[in-house]
């Protein structure tokens, strides 16, 4: 892969940073947690998203030939948080600079390392340096807006007979300092690598970000949910969708119920299992058949239809986007949990 003398003097300028094999603890960034940076769809996505929420904005643009970053290709800037922090926590140096080897990143993930893998990952990074983020996360009153990609440039290192031996990217500055800085980074399940759905994946590292460990929980107006996901169906297939999440509970760590607040409004209430375990023994951290969810009409469609990509599953049973293309998703800035929402009654049994 060819790359500009800035981008060759960028990595001149920064020391290395060797992958550290073995079993590193799976972490995730917050801010990429709690925002729609990611399409949700295996899908080629090239529609942008506008979000707006209080004093946040974010916008996020792909290029047509490669469309946007995927919440699949997102495993890659995981195993990147996981890994400088694995080496912060042995006291080693790190770096934006990566160098690894494909299998490292694969088996990390879960994924296999087959030839196949091994070509599909470079779509992965290419999508990943094609989209351009613009945002004033994390600028607080010194607002300013930053514009950048998930990776600065990526380069495969190759044997003669065409084997792929080792690869290289650059991180952007804005993505590792929130790596670096821990109060902005989350432990997460290994087995969110095993969910299959654009939706559930969304999903859990909603729930890890908000709901955590909380005994209660967190709610969310389904709507909000729709707005705060950038997904490009309709309102009505996106709702469809999570009660059907809800009825299959296939989220690690967290049950998802569909309940109804004030003026009728559909929520969406995530739960950790740990603590529900002591009064329904039954219930798992995944695959629960048996778990109901209240106001939910049960479906069996999921979120988003399946393409050519690093991190596809034929066990993946879906279905199209919606055709309706929305240009931007705009989020009225209020709480996501707010027990008022519940009538008198719900609140009741919430609790």
């Amino acid at each position: 892969m060819t790359t500009s003398p800035h981008q060759r003097g960028e990595r001149a300028q920064l020391d290395p940073f060797h992958a550290i094999s073995g079993f590193v603890p799976h972490r995730d960034q917050r801010d990429l947690m709690a925002h729609p940076f990611f399409s949700l769809s295996k899908s080629r996505r090239v529609a942008p998203i506008h979000y707006k929420a209080g004093d946040v904005e974010l916008q996020v643009y792909a290029v047509a030939e490669h469309g946007m970053a995927t919440i699949w290709d997102a495993d890659v800037l995981i195993w990147a948080a996981s890994q400088i922090l694995a080496a912060q926590d042995r006291g080693l140096p790190t770096s934006r600079f990566f160098r690894f080897t494909p299998y490292q990143l694969l088996n990390a993930i879960g994924r296999s390392t087959g030839a196949r893998s091994y070509f599909l990952i470079k779509g992965a990074l290419t999508r990943l340096q094609s989209t351009v983020i613009r945002t004033n996360i994390r600028h607080g009153e010194h607002w300013r807006r930053q514009q950048f990609s998930w990776i600065n440039e990526w380069e495969e290192l190759a044997a003669r007979s065409g084997r792929v031996e080792g690869m290289e990217f650059v991180l952007p500055e804005w993505l590792y300092q929130g790596i670096i800085d821990r109060r902005l980074v989350l432990a997460i399940d290994p087995d969110y690598f095993r969910l299959t759905g654009g939706i559930e994946r969304w999903l859990y590292r909603i729930a890890r970000k908000h709901a955590g460990r909380q005994r209660h929980g967190w709610r969310f107006e389904l709507r909000h949910l729709h707005a705060k996901s950038g997904s490009q169906a309709r309102y009505s297939d996106f709702a469809i969708d999570v009660r059907a999440i809800a009825r299959r509970q296939p989220i690690p760590g967290y049950l998802l119920a569909i309940e109804r607040g004030v003026d009728a409004a559909e929520l969406v209430h995530i739960r950790p299992v740990e603590n529900l375990c002591v009064t329904s023994p039954d219930i798992r951290t995944s695959g629960a058949n048996d778990i109901r969810t209240s106001g939910a009409n049960l479906t069996v469609h999921q979120a988003h239809g399946s393409q050519l990509s690093l991190w596809s599953d034929e066990r993946n049973r879906s279905r199209k986007d919606s055709k309706e293309e929305s240009k931007s998703y705009y989020l009225e800035a209020r709480s996501g949990d707010n027990s008022s929402l519940l009538g008198p009654s719900r609140r009741e049994k919430a609790r």
